[in-house]
């Protein structure tokens, strides 16, 4: 299995959350080894990615989010089965903000998506 780090915003959770599957871009991030170091690495070059992606969206919808998938291959689409955590802001990143003055990103479990939307 192969564990990818997905860039994503609150409307591409929203669009996993509801038709269970989301498209993969190129810009997934695998980690280079299991350590803890390289996986930690994947997660924050997924959300540098991630704050580039919601900086473009409306006030309200401003969080970085990462999912954090299990996969049999690197590419294609990821169904809502394959994550198996999601990595978020709790609150919106105001507009221009410094990725090195960011909070670290929370760790939630996939049950708790709804929260998340809502």
């Amino acid at each position: 299995m192969t564990r990818l780090y997905v860039p994503a915003t609150l409307p591409l959770l929203a669009t996993l959350h509801h038709a269970g599957s989301l498209q993969v871009g190129n810009d997934a991030v695998i980690a280079a080894d299991d350590s803890e170091d390289a996986e930690y690495d994947a997660l924050v070059t997924a959300a540098e990615t991630s704050a580039s992606l919601a900086a473009e969206l409306d006030s309200g919808q401003r969080r970085r989010v990462v999912l954090v998938a299990e996969v049999a291959t690197d590419g294609g689409r990821i169904s809502l089965a394959d994550v198996v955590a999601v990595h978020a802001d709790a609150v919106d990143v105001p507009a221009g903000a410094d990725p090195d003055d960011l909070e670290d990103l929370g760790w939630y479990a996939t049950q708790e998506i709804p929260d998340l939307l809502g």
